[in-house]
């Protein structure tokens, strides 16, 4: 599966039950990213997320346990360890700020293999870095 998460600068998703953020120019490139595949979400991001055009959106409390290999997951309120061996790729967008949090993102990026990094101009951020990770392949 595809995990997409929005970070702020220490790598927080949310403080006292709250999304971090949410921006525009996001929409769009979420858009893009699912084009031609499912979108799985809770129905908490849903609630800001679901007006995505042209996009198949699947909404479960267990999404991450339903969401097949191609699949895309729009994470905002989930720990991704347990489900790390199905996760493919991982698209994060960083806010350029620091934000209180209290729930932070649990995967160490430094495990994966960064293959690309885009910058751009949101609504609400004047500066967001897009990165994408896939899996490094083991050792042996």
């Amino acid at each position: 599966m595809i995990v997409i998460v929005c970070l702020e600068e220490t790598g927080g998703m949310m403080f006292n039950h709250r999304r971090q953020s949410r921006d525009k120019a996001i929409l769009q490139r979420l858009e893009q990213i699912c084009e031609g595949k499912k979108l799985w979400m809770n129905s908490y991001s849903y609630k800001l997320y679901g007006e995505l055009e042209n996009i198949e959106i699947m909404v479960a409390e267990d999404f991450l346990e339903k969401a097949s290999s191609g699949e895309v997951c729009f994470v905002e309120t989930e720990k991704l360890y347990p489900f790390q061996e199905k996760i493919e790729t991982i698209v994060v967008f960083w806010w350029n700020r620091k934000y209180p949090t209290d729930f932070r993102f649990d995967l160490e990026l430094s495990r994966w293999k960064k293959i690309e990094v885009q910058e751009f101009v949101g609504t609400s951020h004047e500066k967001i870095i897009q990165e994408l990770y896939q899996r490094e392949e083991e050792k042996s």
